[in-house]
């Protein structure tokens, strides 16, 4: 669980986050939504440590990130699996050097062991047979699955995902929606994601947390968007006319 009490962040004179808090929960998927410019980047650079909040603080499970030891902080540090919006691969290095990266840098495992997990969280994103394959042999859609694998293999308690559907056709971005939840309800992770992908919100919006102009203007769950009356969440999230038509139906069905 990661607990988010009251932060601020500015840049110069700039103010980009404006008082946020929230509770992240954990073995959930939690989203963060809103226009850009609106500070859900920075945000999430917050959570993750590389920004630290002018005022507030942010805790991980207990720990307040700003009070812990330059030490207690990498160690932390270590529990955190990133998705980047392009995937961010090596494109040097095949499919399983990828995965196997960060078990190279940060454990002492022996090579059989990391080969073993490899194997294992290649196996379980349904990529069996790509292990000597190059990032430029493979899809949009694997090299995300190569991603999320990646960012499991340290077995995180925290999952950071930003825009993991940016680039993909609606098809496979469903896919990858529904292995994130699955891979957060698995392993009971506390799982954040970066999003404009309001299928997603739709999908697997079990705590969505809605900035506007670094506020937090709203937060609920996907079941609950349908019934608010904030007309800023309804402009961002209806914007387009098939949403204000399921929308249109769900109030229908209620009366």
């Amino acid at each position: 669980m990661i607990e988010v009490n009251d932060i601020y962040k500015s840049f110069g004179d700039t103010p980009i986050l404006k008082g946020i808090s929230t509770v992240l929960e954990k073995g959930k998927t939690n989203l963060i939504i809103g226009q850009s410019g609106s500070g859900k980047t920075v945000f999430l650079k917050c959570l993750l440590g590389l920004y630290a909040p002018d005022k507030g603080n942010i805790s991980l499970d207990g720990k307040i990130y700003s009070e812990l030891s330059p030490r207690e902080q990498r160690n932390l540090r270590q529990d955190m699996g990133m998705v980047f919006q392009g995937s961010a691969l090596f494109d040097s290095m095949t499919v399983e050097g990828n995965v196997k990266f960060p078990l190279e840098m940060f454990t002492d495992q022996s090579p059989s062991e990391m080969q073993d997990r490899v194997d294992f969280v290649l196996n379980r994103v349904n990529l069996i047979d790509a292990h000597k394959k190059y990032p430029s042999e493979i899809s949009g859609g694997m090299q995300k699955r190569v991603a999320i694998a990646r960012a499991i293999v340290m077995n995180p308690k925290y999952l950071f995902c930003d825009e993991p559907n940016s680039g993909l056709d609606p098809r496979t971005a469903i896919i990858i929606d529904n292995l994130i939840q699955e891979i957060t309800k698995e392993y009971d992770i506390t799982t954040v994601i970066n999003t404009h992908d309001m299928n997603s919100v739709m999908e697997i919006g079990e705590k969505i947390v809605f900035l506007k102009h670094g506020i937090k203007e709203w937060e609920g769950t996907k079941d609950e968007i349908f019934k608010t009356n904030n007309e800023a969440v309804t402009n961002f999230v209806y914007s387009s006319e098939l949403f204000k038509k399921v929308r249109q139906m769900y109030i229908e069905e209620r009366d």
